[in-house]
């Protein structure tokens, strides 16, 4: 076979009709072409955590190049160069792993997948390299502790009017994924036609994406589902864990509030990026949240990384800010931060004035 414009049409009559299927193939890219056809696009993923090794191992099974970032001299680089594997998710040998952050900008997607807080200092090394026309993609659910800003404002700090930035969150754990179980997510943007390609190009049979229309509503209740998550690992601590269907409702009401405070709908507070994502966060045994709640309220060291510990922060200061009553995320921080035990602040929340469930 021909490895230049190559055609190739099958024609198949069914029912009196004729169905035709076009391929074209060329020696830069494959583009299936009709319906649901996708362009291989060239991704890269900043980040080689857990999600960041995830998310590469996803896009290269959607047939696309992808260049994996990490940290030159990161234990987690050096095992995946040396091993091809993080433990849980063995990468193809296509996919190409390495710390050349000018490598990783000759792509026309940079998805990011690292804690929350360094998101500011990598756009200004990206910044300083220099780049165009690039979407970049936030794998990533929290707030900047500081500034309290969504991780989507902070990108546009650092981006021209020829770039664009989106947000993919949702419900799911690699240990899941890599198993074959499917799961549903959202992808959200300012910008339609990025949406729009993003879902077409990322879409598969593991991942169902749904487009999001509350970019504000989707990144803040995703940053508080890690809120609640910890909440949740509180009451698995203190083995009260069959409160967590009062958690689940209260918890989402008081989120709901805040988004709608801050110019977004009630409504995303119940869907994908917070609700939808509970079950993967206030039960799972993959939830880093959930553990590091039930691991603090023990007296227990766990290491790994809990989003919902900086996001607590940023969340009650926008609460302040806006004369929202956010009672869970302020026990949480209490707890955290402010010395107060658990089962104090689950007290003092059972002890609130009696009031209508919904208002």
């Amino acid at each position: 076979m021909e490895k230049h414009g190559i055609f190739i049409f099958i024609h198949l009559r069914i029912n009196f009709h004729t169905l035709t299927i076009k391929y074209r193939y060329d020696k830069m890219k494959i583009r299936h072409i009709g319906k649901k056809g996708k362009n291989r696009l060239k991704i890269s993923v900043i980040g080689c955590g857990r999600w960041g090794v995830f998310l590469a191992w996803y896009l290269n099974r959607c047939r696309n190049s992808v260049y994996l970032y990490g940290r030159a001299g990161s234990d987690k680089l050096l095992k995946l160069q040396n091993e091809r594997t993080n433990g849980t998710i063995t990468l193809d040998q296509e996919i190409a792993v390495g710390s050349d952050l000018k490598k990783a900008l000759e792509s026309e997607v940079i998805v990011i997948a690292i804690a929350s807080q360094g998101l500011r200092s990598l756009m200004q090394e990206l910044k300083k390299i220099g780049f165009s026309h690039k979407t970049f993609v936030l794998c990533m659910k929290g707030l900047e502790v500081g500034s309290n800003k969504r991780l989507s404002e902070v990108v546009r700090e650092y981006i021209d009017n020829d770039s664009a930035v989106a947000v993919w969150l949702g419900p799911g754990h690699p240990e899941d994924f890599v198993k074959g179980i499917p799961n549903c997510m959202v992808i959200d943007s300012d910008n339609q036609q990025v949406k729009e390609f993003l879902v077409d190009s990322f879409s598969s049979d593991l991942i169902r994406f749904y487009y999001g229309n509350d970019l504000i509503g989707n990144e803040i209740g995703a940053a508080a589902k890690n809120v609640i998550g910890i909440a949740a690992g509180m009451l698995d601590g203190m083995r009260l864990s069959s409160l967590k269907g009062g958690l689940m409702s209260r918890g989402t009401r008081e989120i709901a509030r805040l988004i709608k405070a801050l110019g977004g709908s009630e409504l995303s507070a119940y869907g994908l990026c917070h609700l939808g994502d509970y079950e993967a966060t206030l039960f799972s045994p993959h939830s880093h949240n959930r553990r590091y709640g039930e691991a603090f309220v023990k007296g227990e060291r766990f290491d790994a990384l809990a989003e919902g510990c900086y996001a607590v922060k940023a969340l009650v200061r926008l609460a302040e800010q806006n004369n929202v009553e956010l009672p869970i995320c302020t026990a949480v921080n209490a707890v955290l931060y402010e010395g107060k035990s658990a089962s104090e602040m689950m007290q003092a929340l059972f002890q609130r004035s009696l009031k209508k469930e919904f208002l």
